[in-house]
């Protein structure tokens, strides 16, 4: 069955950067269309970037990370990566990685808190 296993979050400082990696089985990866999403604390969980089959990339800038999260993967690996950079508190948020449009089923996410 599907399975997605998002890794890379942690605490950092402000200005700080991250790699999230998402690890994914079940599914024909090469194929699919991926994103990260993330759910900050008392927010709804909303998408912050895909990226199809052939690399091509779609940012959501509803909210103030473009330019700073660069979205890609790796299909040797069957992961897909969200670089992070010049991160701010609002960043803070738990980060996952489905399919789009997403599965039901959802791994477990990655933590990331941006905080001095």
């Amino acid at each position: 069955q599907v399975q997605f296993v998002e890794s890379g979050g942690g605490l950092v400082q402000p200005g700080g950067s991250l790699r999230l990696s998402c690890q994914v089985s079940g599914i024909a990866f090469d194929l699919a269309v991926m994103g990260w999403y993330r759910q900050a604390p008392g927010k709804q969980r909303h998408l912050v970037a895909g990226i199809n089959d052939l690399g091509r990339t779609n940012y959501n800038y509803t909210d103030s990370w473009k330019g700073r999260f660069t979205i890609s993967r790796d299909n040797a690996k069957n992961t897909i990566y969200l670089q992070m950079n010049s991160l701010k508190p609002e960043d803070t948020a738990v980060y996952y990685c489905n399919r789009m449009p997403p599965f039901d089923y959802w791994g477990q996410g990655t933590q990331v808190t941006v905080s001095s």
